[in-house]
């Protein structure tokens, strides 16, 4: 079963890829992406660029409005996300666990709708 694992992250999480707390943000990371990837469960992944360089389109009556930036304004935003294929959800939240997000933000789990197959 596919579950995408979304990894969402404050504003000061987000700001720790560019800080002094850069080597070891990035080094947890890069451990949990070999681990991910050694265990052949990696569907797609990605990390995103700062919320900052979102561009949000809406169409309202008709018309399509383009706003710069993330889509609402709140604490959390995401950060990037994996979709892994495993055999329950109780793999998937074990994944989820092994995260580094989850020591200091949230992971969210969520089984992947199949359309059309």
């Amino acid at each position: 079963m596919k579950y995408m694992l979304v990894f969402v992250e404050t504003a000061e999480d987000l700001a720790k890829r560019e800080s002094a707390e850069a080597p070891a943000y990035w080094a947890s990371w890069q451990a949990y992406v070999q681990a991910v990837e050694q265990a052949g469960i990696v569907v797609s992944g990605a990390g995103l660029m700062p919320p900052a360089m979102a561009t949000t389109v809406r169409i309202r009556d008709g018309k399509r409005h383009v706003q710069d930036g993330p889509y609402s304004d709140t604490k959390e935003q995401l950060g990037g996300f994996y979709v892994i294929d495993v055999p329950d959800l109780d793999t998937a939240l074990d994944w989820a666990a092994k995260c580094p997000a989850a020591s200091y933000a949230s992971v969210e789990v969520r089984p992947v709708m199949h359309m059309g197959e």
